[in-house]
């Protein structure tokens, strides 16, 4: 049996959806009241430092009509069934935002490479556990750790010395 189109066209959509679309429209007039503060003074070939902010600010708004008109006729169609458990994995969540919130509140104090090896290893325990794998030993942890500074140095250092660009570090050398 084949729906009507006006069948298709009835609500039939999920909460979360209309929700979407106008969280978008907020976001984009938050994002266009903070453009209002850049100065527009004209930069390199006539475009100011507000350019980019109202650009994105009315891509979103854009973004934020199309879901709703999306919703408004119909809900998301052709959107697949999600995948996944069908709840959030809480113990997850909490290494890994345990490992930004750290990041953020350590990285002045330990520094930039200290600071982001701490945060990698806790998002990698993290998802771990969001995959039921285990979360791992001292070990792995300390492999993890390893891991986080060797990928972390290398970017503190191209931050630092090549483009000038000032993170804290550990030492006053600049190196760590």
């Amino acid at each position: 049996m084949n729906p009507t189109p006006q069948a298709e066209a009835a609500p039939d959509h999920r909460p979360g959806q209309l929700a979407m679309g106008i969280g978008a429209l907020v976001v984009a007039a938050v994002l266009a009241y903070g453009a209002t503060a850049i100065p527009s003074d004209a930069g390199y070939a006539g475009v100011g430092p507000d350019f980019l902010p109202w650009v994105v600010s009315a891509a979103l708004a854009i973004c934020g009509v199309m879901l709703i008109w999306e919703v408004r006729t119909g809900g998301y169609r052709h959107m697949e069934e999600p995948s996944g458990a069908p709840r959030g994995d809480w113990r997850a969540l909490a290494w890994v935002s345990a490992g930004v919130l750290l990041n953020a509140a350590l990285i002045t104090t330990i520094g930039f490479i200290l600071s982001c090896a701490l945060c990698f290893a806790l998002a990698v325990r993290g998802l771990r556990a969001s995959e039921g794998k285990p979360i791992g030993d001292l070990r792995q942890s300390v492999k993890d750790a390893v891991t986080g500074i060797v990928i972390a140095a290398p970017v503190y250092w191209l931050f630092t010395k090549l483009l000038a660009v000032n993170l804290p570090g550990l030492t006053a050398s600049g190196w760590i």
